[in-house]
């Protein structure tokens, strides 16, 4: 089978043992990358090409994307983990967030930055969906500093890319931005819109937008509104942090008389681009509204139970055949592996059934791996995720003589992969036709 975009001259030719072609891997598989740094052929072989590069003991997957992070949160690793003072919460764990965002100067924030998009990378991870409200190095000022310095590391770490960058109005619904806060401020849409613009220029090939409301505590229902529709009027996604906490939805209800869910699902009639983070404790109808005009959800596995947010419903949200991407979040623990595992065993716990997130033919592999590469395209906007024509040359290589691996076929070599390896079996990553070890 031969599936080519064009006849350019390549800047490579790769023959892997085994590709993963979006069903199953198949051995025998030529990958054309064009110097754009992207897909322009994928071919089945009878014979290798001496001159193709020859990735023996290699499997190609498509490279992770990682639909929502909050890079900074990095530096929290190892703090916050004990409670003196009684059980912790999402609330507790925030002032030792707002601590953290309040004492980054440019350079240390910029080598965080730098260390988590290589960490990153590490994992596998090859796209960056990095929901962005930490923007200005002095508080009280609009200086927006930051959010340049998110491109700049992003640039040195190799990392696709897409900034999404969060309007961030009010403290708390009804209550002004204080302390910390006050470097997340956006005061009003002119601004925002304008801050927009003066980034455009300045990403590079590999970076694009995207618009963010925070949440229901930092845009209320109008802002989102009209943030959303000068969004899709720019052709741009759109996320927002949704139900992660019961104590939001009670402060929505007590504020608007309805959930931050029905709320948005009343204001708008369509959310096509619009991922909705979390979702922790929404209620079922309102979910089946917000996916059946188009939403999408992207599930934070590991830091939702870091936060002992809950477990969200995702196993109805599989059953409507609704679009589920993986984000890393705060990123106490970057492993998209662990995420996709994760998914489905929280899923377990809760349900105490296995199989949860299956497909038709009862794998969870494939499902997994479509939340981690395909949904996650998807909510980002971009040609990534598929090892097809047309698409950014981002793949990860797969050391098939790890030791984790021992025993693979490859019927199992997913399933082995996702839900009994780690990081260890990762050998290089590439984006757009770029590789790193």
């Amino acid at each position: 089978m031969s599936r080519q975009l064009s006849d350019p001259d390549p800047t490579q030719t790769l023959e892997a043992e085994l590709t993963w072609t979006g069903e199953r891997f198949e051995p025998d598989i030529r990958i054309t990358v064009e110097r754009s740094g992207r897909i322009a052929d994928v071919t089945k072989i009878s014979e290798a090409d001496p001159a193709a590069t020859r990735m023996a003991g290699k499997a190609l997957l498509p490279g992770f994307v990682n639909a929502h992070s909050h890079a900074f949160q990095r530096g929290l690793r190892g703090r916050g983990e004990s409670f003196p003072a009684g059980a912790g919460s999402f609330w507790s764990w925030r002032e030792a967030m707002y601590e953290l965002a309040g004492g980054l100067d440019p350079d240390r924030f910029h080598r965080l930055y730098v260390e988590t998009f290589r960490e990153m990378r590490r994992a596998g991870i090859t796209t960056v969906g990095e929901f962005h409200y930490l923007h200005h190095a002095n508080a009280g000022e609009l200086d927006f500093r930051f959010d340049e310095a998110v491109l700049a590391a992003a640039t040195e770490a190799g990392i696709r890319l897409v900034l999404l960058e969060a309007f961030y109005r009010s403290g708390a619904i009804g209550q002004p931005l204080a302390g910390a806060q006050r470097r997340f401020s956006t005061p009003d849409a002119e601004s925002y819109w304008r801050q927009m613009d003066r980034l455009a220029p300045m990403l590079n090939d590999r970076q694009t937008l995207g618009a963010v409301a925070h949440s229901i505590r930092a845009a209320d229902p109008g802002e989102v509104a009209e943030l959303y529709a000068e969004a899709r009027r720019r052709g741009l996604v759109f996320h927002m942090h949704i139900e992660e906490q019961r104590q939001e939805i009670a402060d929505c209800i007590a504020e608007y008389g309805a959930t931050p869910m029905a709320l948005l699902n009343d204001r708008l009639d369509q959310f096509d681009g619009f991922t909705a983070v979390h979702c922790t404790h929404t209620e079922s109808t309102e979910m089946s509204r917000f996916l059946a005009a188009g939403g999408s959800v992207c599930l934070c596995p590991l830091t939702e139970a870091n936060l002992g947010d809950g477990i969200a419903d995702i196993a109805a949200v599989h059953q409507a055949g609704g679009t589920l991407c993986l984000g890393s979040d705060s990123n106490a623990r970057i492993s998209m592996v662990e995420e996709m595992r994760w998914a489905e065993y929280v899923q377990r716990l809760a349900g105490e059934q296995r199989g949860v997130l299956r497909d038709e033919s009862g794998s969870v592999a494939r499902p997994l791996l479509a939340a981690a590469t395909v949904a996650g395209a998807h909510s980002l906007g971009l040609d990534t995720g598929r090892i097809e024509p047309g698409h950014w040359a981002d793949f990860i290589a797969i050391d098939l003589t790890c030791p984790t691996l021992a025993g693979w076929q490859p019927e199992t070599l997913l399933t082995t992969l996702l839900l009994g390896t780690a990081e260890e079996t990762i050998a290089a990553t590439c984006v757009a036709g770029e590789w790193a070890g």
